[in-house]
């Protein structure tokens, strides 16, 4: 493609997008609270761009997070959470995984300096000292910063996640001397839901995948009942504030039954 075939498209962007805005702002429907999303496909898109180290995937992935989090502010959204690490993924060969964990810690600090409110999601005891550090520091030092929260989910299974949430209730009621047929008794789904990583945020009103795959992976396994799915094709790198604008428009036209 040449310099002024590429200057054109980047042009023909620009004008879709302010005419996705403008459609979304004439809907004058509720924008997300919540939105979570998958940042998958930076593997394939190393390998499609014909590169041999995949880490550079993984960084060109976490250099579209900054994008994506003033796409977010500027629609409204006031919190996200974004699925960087799987606890599936720490079983990844070491020469892939270390590299991805330096990634994942530049990425944090770099949103740490621009003045993001970072909280971190996941077993950090199953991550290396050094990267648990970062996430619990990055969560210390913005802890007091207003505007859109970042909940960073790294290390993160569904899974898990809930049986973290029964062992944390069972052992709260433990402590206050009650019996398993106390709790028995009045245990309800908020119950579990106060002791989930993300206790006392609303729960995600739209998730996005990218890379075109259609399923939830153990993401938000619990707080995704109610939420609406977009699945975009492009790879994470690839991924667009047009398709961000899709997903927006895509969920401002769904009527949300919560079940009724």
């Amino acid at each position: 493609m040449g310099v002024r075939d590429l200057v054109y498209r980047n042009l023909m962007y620009k004008v879709y997008e302010r005419r996705l805005e403008q459609k979304i702002a004439k809907a004058a429907g509720p924008a997300p609270r919540h939105v979570g999303v998958i940042v998958d496909g930076n593997r394939r898109w190393a390998r499609m761009m014909g590169l041999e180290d995949v880490n550079r995937g993984h960084q060109k992935g976490a250099d579209k997070i900054s994008e994506l989090l003033v796409w977010c502010r500027e629609a409204g959204v006031e919190y996200v959470t974004l699925w960087l690490l799987s606890t599936d993924n720490l079983s990844r060969d070491k020469a892939e995984l270390e590299p991805l964990l330096q990634v994942i810690e530049g990425l944090v600090g770099n949103l740490v300096d621009q003045g993001w409110h970072i909280t971190p999601m996941g077993s950090l005891d199953l991550l290396p000292d050094h990267t648990a550090r970062v996430l619990k520091n990055a969560k210390e030092v913005t802890s007091h910063r207003p505007g859109l929260i970042v909940n960073v989910a790294v290390g993160y299974g569904g899974r898990r996640e809930i049986a973290d949430a029964v062992r944390s209730l069972l052992q709260e009621h433990a402590s206050k001397g009650a019996s398993i047929e106390d709790l028995v008794e009045v245990l309800d789904v908020e119950h579990i839901a106060e002791h989930l990583y993300t206790r006392g945020l609303p729960d995600p009103d739209l998730v996005i995948r990218t890379s075109g795959e259609q399923r939830l992976s153990g993401f938000l396994l619990w707080q995704s009942a109610h939420s609406e799915f977009y699945f975009c094709e492009a790879y994470w790198p690839d991924f667009r504030k047009v398709d961000f604008l899709r997903a927006l428009r895509s969920y401002g036209a769904r009527h949300r039954r919560y079940g009724s």
